[in-house]
């Protein structure tokens, strides 16, 4: 197959896959961590009021969701390329939407420092680890 389209359509499987992993974790956090009481953090107006009502508990589903999102996809899409470029490609994206929630949303600097070194290309350069297959001789023992 051409490695070209091998590549993009990897890319493709894991932006999907880590987005709608990432997404996920997101709508239901609130199962494991409550809101804090009167914050509607269903619209963009309501996060951003809510958000001076928000302790750092508040702020570990976002970690874990951008985290395992961008871990996911890259997993996926280094098993399907056999490649460190749909991985990376995850991760800057990921990154790129990230610095873009730190642009519109007022969350605390502790908070956009750790997401934003952390759970983006870290994560792609592991999900990579992981998820990219042996060079046959080496695989058997």
């Amino acid at each position: 197959m051409n490695r070209i389209l091998l590549n993009t359509g990897s890319a493709l499987a894991g932006l999907l896959t880590g987005g709608f992993l990432n997404g996920t974790i997101i709508r239901y956090s609130h199962l494991l961590i409550p809101p804090p009481p009167g914050a509607d953090l269903t619209t963009e107006a309501g996060l951003q009021k809510g958000m001076a009502m928000m302790g750092p508990e508040h702020f570990i589903m976002p970690l874990a969701a951008h985290a395992l999102g961008t871990l996911a996809g890259a997993m996926l899409a280094a098993r399907l390329s056999n490649s460190l470029r749909p991985p990376l490609i995850i991760g800057l994206l990921f990154l790129a939407g990230g610095a873009w929630m730190v642009k519109i949303l007022p969350s605390p600097l502790w908070f956009n420092i750790t997401d934003l070194c952390l759970a983006y290309l870290p994560m792609a350069w592991l999900g990579y680890l992981i998820g990219r297959r042996k060079a046959a001789g080496l695989s058997k023992k």
